[in-house]
């Protein structure tokens, strides 16, 4: 269900052009085109190669908490998978982008590197048994932790009707991912489990590769105030 109150629309970048993605950074060996005027990802690795062939492609804003971001997202090619990270910070005060180590789209810099951050496994297709049992799955870090595990409802490729639009929402402890208006996960975090809330940060796209999928229509609204259960 469409939330009641939209809130306030702080960016929008219609990533149609690659002036759209002027500021973005790339970690890892990426390859980002617009052959139907939104941005294509993908990585310009063999598959073969493992996690040194994997992408992260970081907005370069940095967002406060408390907002709704929707993207539309269109698969291409699979086996892989896609995540968002979100509320993205560097530890111990650093900037997310002054890591001491540069991230290179290795998996383990993400979740046991110098960054804070949530994520979310919303296309995940890269191996045999995560294609037989999907889920979407949403993991905090500093650490490996899975919060929250839920159905997940797109279809094979074959089958894709796109585009599908994603909205997550990140309030306070508050999470819920939607997709195409249904709910498919909410967790809220106590601040005690897993260490404390995340709050503001930045978001980013990663895909595994040999997975290409393309992303239009980026928003993020300010719901600072108003009712984001609905």
């Amino acid at each position: 269900m469409p939330r009641d109150d939209p809130g306030r629309l702080i960016y929008e970048n219609p990533l149609a052009t690659s002036a759209d993605v002027a500021d973005f950074r790339m970690e890892g060996d990426g390859a980002v085109s617009f052959p139907q005027g939104r941005m294509r990802l993908e990585s310009t690795r063999d598959a073969e190669e493992g996690q040194a062939a994997n992408v992260v492609f970081w907005c370069a804003r940095e967002l406060p908490d408390d907002i709704a971001v929707t993207w539309d997202f269109y698969p291409v090619r699979d086996p892989g998978l896609c995540i968002m990270f979100f509320a993205a910070r560097g530890r111990d005060g650093r900037d997310l982008f002054s890591p001491a180590t540069p991230r290179t789209g290795v998996y383990d810099e993400y979740h046991h590197g110098e960054m804070d951050a949530l994520h979310i496994s919303y296309f995940r297709r890269k191996h045999p048994r995560e294609r037989a049992f999907r889920t979407c799955n949403l993991r905090k870090s500093f650490g490996f932790h899975m919060v929250a595990r839920r159905p997940d409802p797109l279809p094979s490729i074959e089958d894709a009707l796109s585009p599908y639009q994603m909205e997550l929402i990140k309030a306070g402890p508050a999470v819920r991912f939607s997709i195409n208006g249904m709910a498919v996960l909410e967790w809220t975090d106590d601040g005690e489990s897993y260490g404390d809330v995340l709050a503001g940060g930045r978001i980013g796209f990663r895909q595994m590769a040999p997975l290409i999928a393309e992303y239009a229509n980026l928003k993020v609204f300010d719901i600072s105030g108003a009712d984001a259960a609905h």
